[in-house]
């Protein structure tokens, strides 16, 4: 063999050897480094509701909704997941919507810690449409509480437990009472939300994701800042979910009871919910039962590449005597075109706090000669 091309060889084998250690540790490197992205939304909202006469001489209203920004961090197995929200005094403010330190314990099993989405029911929500449903307005959809959430997603089952020391506490007062100022809906007001433990297992008998067949429970307790005693709460839920390329369907049936240990005269059938810088009462043992399908349409066109027709469903069933039940439907449709997603409902309510009538007690006494009323909205969004 020649020897100046064997010398040639050589050195371009030394060459490409001593890189490829330099590629290994540049690629390392490069996975090893701390990752973060920012996101977030700008909403408007067009408002035209049956019980507010002015309005409809005016012909609806047209205003900010929600401006948003969403952290997603990353380092090896540790990851942040963060959201503010910012909305107008009237709707509270700002607040952080979520916020937790995760770790993946492998591809399967990962733990989160923070204001940390309860695991409960149909998530992330039980619902199609820009209002929600029924289980929201009773902290028992999309909700957040400060805590620990550990997650096993299997390919035939998932299982999620967590434990939550109380909701999002604000003042860090001694005896003060729990803030309305949040997205979620919990309980506020003389009574507290502590130590809660829930659990959740879903079944997938397709191993897939199509069907998902869950149970779900939560038990807490609740503290009376002014008798210094400690009542309790629980919930309970079967669900189930399918989810193909165009169909959606979620339905949930869920069973809740609140039982504080208020001070003598105040009455343990109602108890105090809040968000969004606003309190009212709830019935303090009920029933929900809600449903709702959807089909997505695929366009691709030049402005508009989905569309998205639901009709969400909600019957709240109140065991108190003389409680007037609650009921909600939203018909809808949901458009999305690139960076905008356009949330266009008609929303019809009865004794639903939301949805016209006495805002306060909609969802505890009710009115036995409620009627409906609805509301069409649009919600126009751009998301980054």
């Amino acid at each position: 063999m020649n020897k100046p091309l064997l010398k040639k060889h050589f050195l371009l084998f030394l060459v490409f050897g001593s890189l490829l250690p330099y590629h290994n540790f540049a690629q390392k490197k490069n996975e090893d480094e701390p990752k973060l992205t920012i996101g977030g939304a700008l909403r408007f909202n067009y408002n035209l509701s049956s019980w507010k006469p002015e309005m409809q001489e005016r012909g609806g209203d047209f205003g900010f909704d929600v401006f948003r920004l969403a952290v997603n961090g990353a380092y090896k197995n540790l990851y942040i997941n963060a959201e503010y929200r910012l909305y107008s005094e009237a709707f509270g403010g700002g607040f952080l919507k979520q916020g937790w330190l995760g770790y993946k314990l492998d591809d399967k099993r990962e733990i989160q810690m923070g204001l940390v989405q309860v695991p409960f029911g149909i998530e992330r929500y039980n619902s199609h449409n820009w209002f929600l449903n029924l289980p929201y307005y009773v902290g028992l959809e999309d909700d957040y509480d400060m805590g620990i959430r550990y997650s096993y997603m299997g390919d035939m089952f998932e299982y999620h437990a967590g434990f939550f020391k109380n909701a999002e506490e604000l003042t860090f007062g001694n005896n003060s009472p729990a803030s309305p100022h949040r997205y979620s809906y919990d309980v506020v007001g003389n009574n507290k939300e502590v130590n809660q433990i829930n659990g959740k297992i879903l079944y997938k008998p397709r191993l897939d994701n199509m069907h998902k067949i869950g149970l779900s429970a939560a038990y807490g307790g609740l503290y009376n800042i002014e008798t210094t005693q400690t009542g309790d709460h629980y919930a309970l839920a079967v669900h189930y979910e399918y989810k193909s390329d165009d169909w959606f369907i979620k339905a949930q049936a869920t069973k809740a009871a609140f039982n504080p240990e208020n001070a003598a005269g105040n009455t343990r059938n109602i108890i105090q919910m809040g968000a969004y810088g606003t309190p009212y009462e709830v019935a303090s043992n009920f029933e929900i039962y809600n449903f709702g399908i959807s089909h997505l349409f695929y366009i691709n066109r030049d402005f508009v590449e989905k569309i998205e027709i639901y009709n969400d469903f909600g019957y709240m069933h109140k065991r108190i005597d003389d409680f007037g039940d609650s009921y909600m439907n939203v018909l809808g449709v949901l458009i999305n075109s690139g960076p905008v997603s356009t949330y266009i409902d008609y929303a019809a309510g009865y004794n639903h706090s939301w949805l016209g009538g006495d805002f306060d007690n909609e969802f505890s006494t009710g009115d036995p000669n409620a009627k409906w009323e609805a509301r069409f909205n649009i919600n126009i969004g751009y998301y980054f």
